[in-house]
């Protein structure tokens, strides 16, 4: 059973087990959505007292809080136990297009050139991280909600707002890939 799960498995199965997931979400009123749980860890640790945002009953969120947690423990006994510690498969294309940037063929995960402790401490490194997560924060509260819950459960729950903040994503991520990427590297 073990070897089954270290082999690479198909790319289907990710997407039947969320629907699952949101079968089992819509089933229980719930909307899927992991950039609200900010909210909720800032209003379990009192920031509703002083900033009326966190002012809300956090406590019916810690189903929501429990699938973070859960998610966190997934993914480091996936990566501890279940991983095969075989480099992540892309396609020669990319390889290329990454060799023209100045990336390596990732050895893991990621490209060292960008996730490594080296990159981190180097300046342009942090800069790159910091830049980044802002804009992600900033993105997130201001589209009202994460990637994750847009195209995920926003769609499937046919809301307009997602649709349009979902091609936004795409639109982001193409302009970031072809025009600002090769320009920071």
């Amino acid at each position: 059973m073990l070897e089954i799960l270290k082999q690479p498995w198909p790319w289907y199965t990710s997407g039947i087990v969320i629907v699952l997931v949101m079968a089992i979400l819509l089933f229980f009123g719930k909307s899927f959505g992991f950039s609200s749980n900010f909210r909720t860890i800032c209003a379990a640790c009192g920031a509703g007292r002083t900033v009326k945002f966190f002012d809300f009953n956090w406590k019916t969120q810690i189903w929501n809080l429990m699938f973070l947690v859960g998610s966190i423990i997934g993914g480091f006994i996936a990566s501890e136990y279940l991983s095969n510690g075989e480099a992540v498969q892309i396609s020669q294309a990319t390889i290329q297009d990454l060799a023209q940037i100045g990336f390596a063929a990732p050895q893991g995960m990621q490209p060292e050139e960008l996730f490594s402790l080296e990159a981190l401490f180097s300046l342009k490194g942090f800069l790159i991280l910091l830049g980044g997560g802002f804009l992600i924060g900033f993105g997130t509260r201001y589209a009202g909600g994460c990637t994750s819950g847009h195209a995920i459960s926003g769609l499937s729950n046919l809301q307009l707002p997602s649709l349009i903040a979902v091609v936004g994503f795409f639109i982001g991520g193409l302009l970031m890939t072809h025009l600002f990427l090769p320009f920071i590297f």
